[in-house]
């Protein structure tokens, strides 16, 4: 297990980089070497663009030298690129894509898709007029979350028999989250054959994602004292910053890479022992790890992935949740960028939020443990130890 000393050099190190200006306040480390502009410019089309992944792209493909159009509900962030962008298309997913009619593009960004009849809905207006159809797609289509190694290859989630996708209650949207994901990417292949790629990432980190997923570990190491983690240092662990992901699409598209990809991180195995010291490592807080047992944990209504962000029980059912494969995709030029990047930027943005999304981080109000229960579960775990 790589020590905590290796990290304290790794954060050394980014200290050391240029600060530039990030989206929402957050700070971002200089990117390695000049953004050079592509050869040849596309026209680019960017379904959503304003959330999360999304914004990174645009920022990449104009600093590339692209022309960037916006479709979306214009309620996440509106006029966010103004001035900046090519054109900004209102419109929804889920409805009325007319504003999409007539227009033609070199490549096409999925981003927001969970519900197959979004692919379908933009379709009308898109299909026979892009050359190029780019969906996200998720490493939670696959269906069998045991195998260790799991590639594109790997067995995908049906449909339940007698569960329409179609007229399915968004409310039921998370019940069925692979499924859905899995009828998404047939629908790409319907309506673009031959010309579609589809991206299977991991848990999407880094700033701007509001879903606490990892940010709730630079948040709380940040303020210091006893830090509740979970199981076994040695556990697996596995996630990907939102701009490698983004970065990576755009280089993709520029290349016309077409297939299946998990987009995975990292390039190399990582712990949650390592993760966790590398986001201490760029905190001054001087936080404390007690390791508590999976099977105590369960005892106390903890969670995985909901209370113990980023972390699954490399056990059963979820064996191979952080063993995945993303050999192809790195072959294909993905690269990342070092975990104390991707952790002190995240924690920079998390500190220009406003201070009620800051405190719930905490109260673990989205996802985490909030820091009362947290101290709960610590003084119970060392009245059991104490006991024998």
């Amino acid at each position: 297990m790589t020590s905590r000393r290796t990290f304290v050099k790794a954060a050394a190190a980014m200290a050391g980089s240029l600060g530039l200006p990030s989206l929402g306040g957050a700070t971002r480390a200089a990117p390695n070497g000049p953004i050079h502009r592509a050869e040849k410019p596309l026209d680019i089309l960017i379904l959503g663009g304003t959330g999360f992944t999304g914004p990174e792209q645009v920022e990449y493909a104009i600093a590339r030298g692209h022309r960037v159009t916006l479709f979306n509900r214009n309620k996440t962030r509106p006029g966010f690129f103004k001035g900046r962008v090519a054109e900004e298309l209102t419109g929804d997913l889920n409805g009325d894509t007319s504003a999409l009619a007539g227009k033609k593009f070199d490549v096409v960004i999925d981003n927001p898709t969970t519900f197959p009849a979004w692919v379908r809905n933009a379709a009308r207006q898109l299909a026979g007029n892009t050359k190029h159809y780019m969906f996200i797609s998720t490493t939670s289509v696959y269906s069998d979350q045991s195998q260790i190694g799991i590639d594109e290859k790997s067995p995908t989630t049906p449909m339940p028999d007698g569960v329409d996708p179609y007229t399915l209650d968004p409310a039921h949207a998370s019940r069925y989250y692979g499924a859905l994901k899995t009828r998404a990417e047939q629908e790409v292949e319907k309506h673009y054959p031959g010309i579609n790629t589809v991206i299977r990432p991991c848990l999407i980190v880094g700033p701007l994602d509001r879903t606490d997923r990892f940010t709730y570990w630079p948040a709380r190491i940040a303020k210091g004292g006893d830090v509740l983690a979970p199981d076994n240092p040695d556990d697996p662990c596995q996630f990907i910053d939102s701009r490698d992901l983004a970065e990576w699409m755009i280089r993709m598209a520029e290349n016309r890479e077409l297939g299946l990809y998990n987009a995975i991180g990292p390039d190399k195995p990582l712990t949650i022992a390592q993760m966790l010291y590398g986001v201490k490592a760029i905190t001054a807080a001087g936080a404390q790890f007690t390791w508590v047992p999976w099977e105590f944990l369960q005892t106390q209504d903890v969670r995985p992935w909901r209370h113990m962000t980023v972390w699954q029980p490399p056990y059963g059912r979820t064996a191979g949740y952080q063993r995945r494969s993303a050999a192809k995709a790195i072959a294909k030029g993905l690269t990342f960028r070092p975990l104390a990047v991707t952790a002190q930027d995240t924690l920079n943005w998390h500190h220009t939020r406003p201070q009620k999304e800051q405190d719930a981080t905490l109260n673990g109000e989205i996802n985490g443990l909030s820091m009362a229960r947290e101290a709960e579960v610590l003084l119970a775990w060392k009245a059991r130890k104490a006991a024998g």
